[in-house]
This record gives C-alpha cells, sequence and structure tokens, in this order.
C-alpha cells in the first residue's frame, strides 16, 4: 500500500480511489478495489465501475460536470474545502487522478502514472491535462469542452481526513523520501492504534510532535540498551515520519494514554532495529552448529 506508482496501463482507477479514501483515514488495497470494481486489462475501470466500489467503502461517487473552466475551478475548489477528495479522468479520458487540495493556485494530485505520485500542477496545467473534447454529432468542425469531476463523498462521519499542504507535498516528492511516502499506509494504521483525532473537545493531549520532544530520547536509549547498538539518525528518522503522518491527520496522545503510547513506539522501533540490524539469541543459549 502507500504511494507507489501503478505497476500496469489499466489500474490507474483503482489506485486512485484508493487514494481518495486513504484522504479520508480509511486503508485498502487497490487489488481488493480492482476485484469489487471488476477493473480489466483491455478495458480498465469507468466511473460506474468505481461507484460501486465507493459505495463498498461506505462513499458516494458522484458526478459533476461543467463545460466552462472557470465554473469547472470553482466547483472543484468548493469540495476541496470541505476536505472532499475529487477523482478526474483526465487525457481525454483516458486516466484517473485523485485532486486533494488547492493552494495559492496549485493543485496537489495522487497521481499513479508519476513516479513520486504526489504531483503539483498549477491550474492551467490541470485545466489543459482535464479538458475533454467532444465533437458535434451535427457539426464535426464543432468541439464541445467538457470537465467531469467525481468527489469521492463519505456517507459516515469521518474520524481523521489528511490535511495536506503545498510543502507537504513538496517533501513527499523528495526522493530521499520515496521509501516513506510508499509505506505511508504503515504509518498511518501503526498511528491509528496509538494515537486518536484530535476534535474541538479534545482535552490534556499531546501532539506526536510535543510527545516526542518529550519522550524520544528516552525511547530512543531503551531501544538501543535492548539491542546492542542502532544508528540513533536513522531511528529518529522513523519517529519524524511517525511525526509527519500524525501532523497530516491531527492525530494525538491523550495524556491517559501516555504510557500505551511509550510503550506502543518502543515495541515498533524494536521491531525495526530487528529488521534493520538483525538479532542474537534472546534468554537462550546460541545453537550448536551441527558439523559435517
Amino acid at each position: 500500500m502507500g504511494f507507489y506508482p501503478q505497476p500496469n496501463d489499466w489500474q490507474c482507477g483503482p489506485f486512485a480511489l484508493k487514494h481518495a479514501l486513504v484522504m479520508l483515514g480509511i486503508l485498502v488495497e487497490e487489488q481488493q478495489i480492482s476485484r469489487i470494481a471488476g477493473t480489466t486489462w483491455w478495458y480498465g475501470t469507468d466511473e460506474i465501475q468505481l461507484g460501486r466500489a465507493a459505495k463498498r467503502f461506505d462513499c458516494k461517487l458522484t458526478l459533476v460536470r461543467r463545460y466552462d473552466p472557470e465554473e469547472a475551478r470553482k466547483e472543484l475548489v468548493s469540495y476541496l474545502r470541505r476536505g472532499i477528495p475529487s477523482l478526474l479522468c483526465i487525457y481525454e479520458w483516458s486516466h484517473w487522478v485523485t485532486v486533494v487540495k488547492a493552494e495559492r493556485g496549485k493543485f496537489i494530485l495522487l497521481d499513479s502514472r508519476d513516479k513520486a505520485v504526489l504531483t503539483i500542477l498549477s491550474w492551467q496545467e490541470l485545466k489543459r491535462r482535464w479538458v475533454y473534447h467532444e465533437p458535434d454529432e451535427l457539426d464535426r468542425r464543432a468541439v464541445q469542452t467538457i470537465y467531469d469531476l467525481h468527489p469521492v463523498i463519505p456517507r459516515f462521519r469521518v474520524q481523521t481526513k489528511a490535511k495536506f499542504s503545498l510543502a507537504r507535498a513538496q517533501y513527499l516528492r523528495r526522493p530521499s523520501n520515496r521509501t516513506f511516502s510508499r509505506l505511508w499506509d504503515v504509518y498511518l494504521a501503526d498511528l491509528l492504534n496509538l494515537c486518536k483525532p484530535r476534535t474541538p473537545r479534545s482535552e490534556h493531549v499531546l501532539s506526536l510532535g510535543e510527545f516526542m520532544r518529550r519522550y524520544e530520547n528516552m525511547i530512543l536509549d531503551q531501544v538501543d540498551l535492548w539491542h546492542g547498538w542502532i544508528e540513533r539518525s536513522q531511528a529518529k528518522r522513523i519517529l519524524n515520519y511517525m511525526h509527519f503522518v500524525a501532523d497530516t491527520y491531527g492525530l494525538v496522545v491523550h495524556t491517559e494514554d501516555e504510557k500505551r503510547a511509550i510503550a506502543g513506539i518502543t515495541a515498533i522501533m524494536t521491531l525495526w532495529a530487528a529488521s534493520e540490524y538483525g538479532v542474537s539469541p534472546v534468554y537462550q543459549p546460541e545453537k550448536n552448529r551441527h558439523r559435517r
């Protein structure tokens, strides 16, 4: 899961819907969406199939059609301001992408054909890709321009939504953060088990940044002690990634859950250290090697 390019030419629809769902805090793999939608290699996935798949995850995929580009832009921005991601079929209705944010005249897209997936476009760039040209049935020389958008509207009360920004998108586009970007869903799933979404009624909570300020060194010291040695800069990078994801979704630690969060993150970091550096036998002697 996560933000990684599609492996073929026909799965852009399931990838686009997956990206919209993860913005709403719903974790699902594109293979599952493909099975529900009935994606095929010779046809791909149309909006009816994607609507059927979205319904399975308690969301509604609607169609909004505009013929004027400025009206289309305003409609798209209106949905994005409400935190509702929208699917667009671009390049003359041949490729699905997900628009998740509009900021300072720029649009943040999740495009599974892009190596970084996170894509930033100006309005002029997006408009050129978005427009569909439909020939007039009576006059083939006349062409009508169509701008279709498909908002993914949840039918449930969303607990947490991703709040992307240009700065966050640019950070994820860096080649050095490519692995992190492709493991986005893994980080989010772990954090949803340890943190809770911030609400207007949230009291006595810590942002993950404040939590790390208080306990990061203690956690790393403990992991270092148990494992024998870790590269602290690499371990801090993992914790920074957790912080980044938590801030994107507005996840916080309640004060009554501090000890649980410390134990959970320490356990995660210990498993990371074991997978990164290997482990020696614990509470048992090394097994005798059989000699030939």
